[in-house]
């Protein structure tokens, strides 16, 4: 920390006049251009516009309705790094989205890990459920149409492994991760846009938040590719990740609430054949 944030405070009083800016309408380049101009350290000011205005918008959010927002998964691109070393591999950062908070990741695992994980899971394999939040309990739905199978947490060398790798890319405890699932799609199977978090006003998502609370982040790895089809889409934001055999699609989400713009959906398998692991991430420890 330099000197002049050190010895800079910011009140209450340039909070509100930051708000005031804000909803004035003046762009964010202006505010900082006048704030420097009266004397305030670029990084100061920087900070203070953008914590000002998080703030802002939460107590906003909150007041008309929207659940709190709570801490989610992040992981360490602030910098806009082109790799990262996550212990036992480095990670390609492929792309970026601001809002919904989503990260494209190149070289996540290796082809043989691949490989294993589908050779591990095909003699496991069943029709995939859906989470029942009326009940808290699972069922079959007809926007599902992939097989699938969980490994427990740890259940392996190999999924620990990758589990660790995980954790250490989008900075969240193994412990908060529910076990890794495999999908198996086939020409035709789909998963239509849905949210991963629980609906907080259905009668079974207060049973199903007392392992672990609400879902957080969502992490997909893609095992094999198809020919055609199969990728994943963001019908908010018009945004579709192609299935590559190891790449990985992240995204968080705040709060429960269509807000976080993380609809999201497995588009069908047009030709060849989609296997994926997807890994869901909680607020607290998954038991």
């Amino acid at each position: 920390m330099n000197n002049a944030q050190s010895t800079q405070t910011v009140t209450p009083e340039l909070r509100a006049w930051i708000v005031a800016q804000a909803q004035a309408g003046q762009p964010a380049e202006a505010v900082l251009r006048s704030m420097k101009a009266s004397g305030w350290d670029e990084d100061v000011a920087i900070e203070a516009m953008e914590s000002t205005l998080r703030g802002h918008l939460e107590t906003q959010a909150v007041a008309q309705g929207l659940p709190p927002a709570v801490p989610v998964p992040q992981p360490a691109i602030e910098e806009s790094p082109v790799y990262l070393d996550v212990g036992d591999r480095r990670v390609h950062v492929l792309q970026q989205l601001a809002h919904p908070r989503v990260v494209v990741f190149g070289n996540v695992v290796s082809d043989e890990e691949c490989d294993q994980l589908i050779e591990l899971a095909r003699p496991r394999m069943v029709r995939s459920l859906t989470v029942a939040t009326k009940t808290g309990g699972e069922e079959l739905h007809d926007d599902r149409t992939s097989n699938g199978m969980f490994f427990q947490r740890g259940e392996n060398e190999l999924v620990t492994r990758i589990e660790a790798r995980l954790a250490q890319l989008v900075n969240w405890p193994v412990e908060n991760g529910e076990g890794l699932q495999i999908l198996q799609y086939r020409p035709g199977a789909e998963y239509k846009p849905h949210y991963d978090y629980f609906e907080p006003k259905e009668p079974g998502t207060p049973s199903i938040l007392k392992r672990g609370g609400q879902r957080v982040g969502t992490i997909i790895i893609y095992l094999a590719e198809p020919k055609k089809g199969g990728g994943t889409t963001f019908p908010d934001v018009n945004l579709e990740v192609f299935p590559k055999r190891g790449h990985a699609v992240f995204f968080s989400y705040d709060r429960p609430h269509p807000s976080t713009r993380t609809l999201h959906g497995g588009a069908p398998v047009i030709e060849g054949e989609k296997w994926i692991a997807t890994k869901w991430l909680r607020e607290g420890r998954f038991d």
